[in-house]
């Protein structure tokens, strides 16, 4: 490659190109971005080309200590800067195998029993409550629902085809029997926007880079529609194209969150837990661990044990020796939330 560039404004225009030759997401350009930034800053705009080693392992070293943050946000720090470093500056990277890399505690997740998560659905009104059905009826994750077009709702087979998930992943999850009718009804509402777009020739709906450039005209085809579109539209920030945007994940978590505090739930509960909780309650439910893997789109089964962990203790877990010491039984409600029949779940 050639030699890297002195403007920083420059530099900035060479990463976002490469991110997006790559098919990075959006996202992960502007996260990028923004720790490429706050690298340069830290030492006083001295370009990349001219630091090494030990710069990066004092801004790392700066973010966990001052900034507090996570392992996980410091691995995306690290990430950033190796992409820096190996993509758009084409340089060795021996140096990297000497930097520290924190290591993340294992956590459990936060799991809503069955009764809890009837009770924040009913604190959900309009496109949110059915979007919150659909996820904890699917498991999908939050942004693999707010994604989905029309095209990928398969009401004859009862399948939700969910395109792109983490990993760039496609899987089938089922389609909820109890969310077809509003479903239907939300297409019915968002066809009527679509017909709208058509008439006043507007851009359609943003498309992947290689399927927009093969079929020209199929952003603006009813298939290709959001299935949660907004009713205004919006900017494209890449091509900045006025287009339809599907619904944005921060009106639904902050709609979430509202609703867990109305039902009065005291756990940190987010959209992300709906997905948790599917995956819960289908194994309190009697499914294996494969098929639960297999909907949830992990590669490793590994990653879906961590839900074992939960059942092994509580109501329809282990009983406590101090129950068995005094006679008690579970309670009712314990008994209730491990008992996910007849309720679609993750």
């Amino acid at each position: 490659m050639s030699a890297p560039p002195a403007s920083p404004e420059r530099l900035l225009d060479r990463v976002r190109a490469c991110l997006r030759y790559l098919h990075y997401s959006l996202r992960t350009e502007e996260a990028y971005v923004r720790w490429i930034v706050a690298f340069v800053r830290f030492h006083g705009l001295k370009h990349p080309a001219h630091m090494g080693g030990p710069e990066v392992e004092a801004f790392l070293s700066h973010i966990s200590h001052a900034g507090q943050v996570s392992a996980s946000t410091h691995r995306q720090a690290l990430s950033a800067l190796l992409f820096l470093y190996s993509k758009v500056l084409g340089q060795d990277l021996p140096w990297m195998q000497e930097i520290h890399r924190p290591r993340a505690s294992p956590r459990l997740p936060v799991v809503l029993g069955v009764q809890e998560v009837q009770a924040v659905l009913a604190q959900l009104e309009g496109e949110h409550a059915l979007l919150a059905r659909l996820l904890y009826g699917t498991g999908m994750r939050l942004m693999e629902g707010l994604r989905l077009r029309v095209k990928d709702l398969d009401f004859e087979r009862m399948t939700v085809i969910v395109r792109e998930g983490k990993g760039g992943k496609d899987r089938a999850v089922m389609l909820p029997a109890a969310l077809i009718r509003e479903l239907r009804q939300q297409l019915q509402r968002g066809h009527a926007l679509w017909t709208q777009d058509q008439a006043e020739g507007r851009a359609g709906v943003q498309m992947p880079p290689a399927l927009a450039r093969k079929y020209a005209r199929a952003a603006q085809s009813w298939s290709w529609f959001w299935v949660f579109p907004q009713a205004q539209r919006s900017v494209d920030p890449r091509t900045g194209a006025v287009q339809r945007h599907h619904l944005v994940d921060n009106a639904f978590q902050r709609a979430f969150k509202q609703a867990v505090a109305r039902a009065q739930i005291a756990k940190a509960a987010s959209p992300h837990t709906l997905r948790h909780s599917f995956a819960t309650h289908l194994l309190q439910s009697g499914y294996d661990i494969r098929t639960v893997q297999e909907l949830l789109g992990h590669s490793d089964v590994s990653t879906t044990m961590i839900y074992t962990h939960v059942l092994k203790v509580g109501g329809g877990g282990v009983r406590s020796p101090l129950d068995m010491l005094t006679g008690l039984q579970p309670s009712s409600s314990s008994a209730l939330s491990s008992s996910a029949g007849g309720v679609s779940v993750r």
